[in-house]
């Protein structure tokens, strides 16, 4: 009975962690690939010193957004917070775009 009972407390715990590291690898994995483009686009002179530097506050500010919410929520994310950083990510995503293209069309 104790066996069991411990079984089916570490399974639930295991259980609600999962969809927690699973939204923050997803965000951390996004955020890792926005900065190689960032990084990829200012070393190929597709963007300014200036833009690069735009575009990493942007950056920094997700990752602080993550962070503050990861602190009043005991190290997980709440589906509130996960939908604002995804959107801030999305905002990050079509910055870094219109960056590097700079009016290019294709």
């Amino acid at each position: 009975m104790k066996k069991s009972l411990i079984i089916a407390i570490a399974g639930l715990l295991v259980a609600t962690a999962v969809p927690a590291s699973a939204q923050s690898h997803r965000s951390d994995h996004r955020q890792w690939r926005q900065q190689e483009r960032i990084d990829r686009a200012y070393r190929h002179g597709r963007i300014s010193p200036r833009e690069a530097a735009r575009l990493e506050r942007q950056q920094r500010r997700i990752e602080r957004v993550e962070r503050r919410a990861r602190y009043y929520n005991n190290g997980r994310i709440d589906p509130r917070s996960a939908r604002q950083i995804e959107r801030m990510q999305d905002r990050a995503n079509h910055s870094i775009r219109r960056a590097a293209r700079n009016g290019d069309r294709w």
